[in-house]
């Protein structure tokens, strides 16, 4: 029997996972039925349904070494975070992108994210 995570706990093993380029942190703190929308292609973004596709998308992402996230606290509103970010790709002064993540966290899980960019 496994004890449910609260959204600070999930909150820290997500973005553990893009900070130590770690995909295996995020097996599970996804749900089955997670949904999440990313911040690309504009304008909405691409729409992503169900645990394996979700932890797909983020492994890609945490996995590679190119990229470097940085988070800032977040602010906690139930079952809600809103999580500040910013991601670098490269050396270059335009090389880089603040955002945000609305995370929505049910039984120790990630069941919604949908991320936004500053433009």
């Amino acid at each position: 029997m496994t004890t449910s995570r609260t959204i600070h706990e999930v909150l820290d093993r997500y973005n553990a996972a893009f900070r130590l380029h770690d995909p295996t942190l995020l097996v599970d703190v996804i749900a089955d039925d997670c949904v999440i929308e990313d911040t690309n292609p504009a304008p909405d973004g691409l729409r992503r349904e169900g645990g394996p596709a979700c932890l797909a998308r983020w492994s890609e992402l945490a996995g590679n070494h190119s990229l470097e996230f940085t988070t800032e606290e977040a602010e906690i509103l139930g079952d809600l975070a809103v999580a500040p970010w910013a991601l670098r790709w490269g050396n270059g002064e335009n090389d880089r992108v603040r955002g945000v993540n609305l995370i929505r966290v049910r039984d120790g899980r990630i069941v919604e994210a949908r991320g936004y960019v500053k433009a």
